[in-house]
């Protein structure tokens, strides 16, 4: 029986991922579309994806599912996420997106996706399988992306971006259902504890969690992967249809990033079982950076569009099971919500520039280079300051061990 509920778990959690990141990675699909009929700059559209990648990142529900379990945020999650959908295609303004995309949408995922989702997870998966289990977590986003996108695509040339809105706004409330398969209060089997699950307060955690160095690069690291991520996703379509690439093309280089990250991020979090987390990640900043250089460097094409959209798809949210995978293996996965959500939330500022400055650069210069640019510095940074990460279980000192001590 509690084999059985672990995969229901796991299953539950890999198509809440699916659904919630590929509807989330469409909306770059609708940003020429919206921008077009309201009238509005792409500045306008950023600034509201910004916001909605700022809330996105708030650990607040991180927090609430590592102590009263995860039912109950992710099927709040999922409704927050229709409404936010719906109220978007019918006020058709400026106000409606900043609400709708901005406030709602960004609520929702930040109680129903990963956040929540590999701190359920990780109570019920022992820790030398935790890597890999996240990593199929988050191939599982990726799948989503590769399988939501076309279809949003093809919402938006049948129904216009309003309809488009309304199908998506149904298809998401199936996270609500999914939802009510998790427990109310968070449990770990026997098995899924390990020697750094220790029986201090979250206080106590979070305290020693503000000063662990390694720690502090970790978030670090992950502003620099949202920065990349949420870019590249909400500009990267205008960008080729800027210059000269077709929309069925546009579509089919974000699909590929999604089915590219299939393979990427179940190989990483195979590797991360095997080998130390931080030189992988390490590793894949550094390649990001090389791959962005090439396609800047290379003449834009549709192949090379759809080169791009492979090679930064293997690596996209690989980072996922192995910086949620370090935090467990540091801390241990009592509070794995809210101490990866903290680490997220950098990951989400990341992304609010990211968005942001894609559209503040573009209107301002009508060129998205010095944003490229950006995104290749940041990856060196990024390669360069997870090699002194230090990723050892931290010791706790339990109560009989201090009164022993005292003693």
């Amino acid at each position: 029986m509690r084999d059985r509920k672990v995969v229901l778990i796991v299953i539950s959690s890999a198509l809440i991922v699916a659904i919630g990141m590929g509807v989330r990675q469409s909306f770059g699909l609708f940003l020429a579309p919206i921008t077009g009929e309201l009238g509005i700059g792409r500045e306008s559209y950023s600034l509201a994806m910004a916001l909605h990648n700022l809330l996105f990142g708030l650990p607040l529900l991180g927090f609430l599912a590592d102590r009263y379990g995860a039912r109950w945020i992710l099927v709040l999650g999922g409704l927050f996420y229709a409404a936010g959908l719906l109220l978007v295609s019918v006020l058709s303004s400026t106000g409606g997106l900043f609400v709708g995309i901005g406030v709602l949408t960004g609520l929702a995922l930040s109680g129903a996706s990963y956040v929540v989702v590999l701190g359920a997870v990780a109570q019920v998966i022992p820790p030398e399988r935790r890597s890999t289990i996240f990593g199929l977590v988050t191939a599982a986003g990726s799948f989503g992306m590769f399988a939501l996108i076309p279809i949003a695509q093809w919402l938006l040339e049948r129904y216009s971006w309003q309809g488009a809105f309304i199908a998506l706004a149904g298809l998401v409330g199936v996270i609500s259902l999914l939802g009510l398969g998790f427990p109310t209060r968070p449990k770990s089997t026997p098995s899924a504890v390990s020697a750094s699950d220790g029986f201090e307060s979250l206080a106590s955690v979070l305290g020693k969690a503000r000063t662990h160095s390694g720690y502090l690069l970790l978030v670090a690291g992950f502003f620099v992967c949202g920065f990349h991520v949420s870019f590249i996703a909400t500009h990267m379509p205008a960008f080729l249809t800027d210059n000269g690439i077709s929309g069925p093309v546009t579509a089919t280089a974000l699909s590929l990033i999604g089915i590219f990250n299939i393979f990427g991020s179940l190989a990483f979090g195979r590797l991360g079982d095997r080998y130390r987390k931080k030189y992988l990640l390490s590793l894949l900043y550094g390649l990001r950076a090389v791959i962005i250089s090439l396609f800047l460097i290379l003449p834009l094409t549709n192949t090379t569009a759809l080169l791009f959209g492979g090679a930064i798809g293997f690596l996209w949210l690989a980072t996922v099971p192995l910086t949620s995978g370090t935090v467990a293996q540091i801390f241990g996965s009592r509070y794995l919500s809210t101490l990866y959500g903290i680490v997220f939330l950098g990951h989400q500022i990341g992304a609010f520039f990211g968005v942001w400055l894609g559209g503040l650069v573009y209107d301002s210069t009508g060129s998205y280079t010095i944003v490229w640019l950006a995104a290749i510095a940041l990856g060196v940074i990024a390669a360069v300051i997870h090699l002194p990460i230090t990723d050892q279980p931290y010791t706790r000192t339990l109560p009989a061990q201090a009164a022993a001590k005292a003693a």
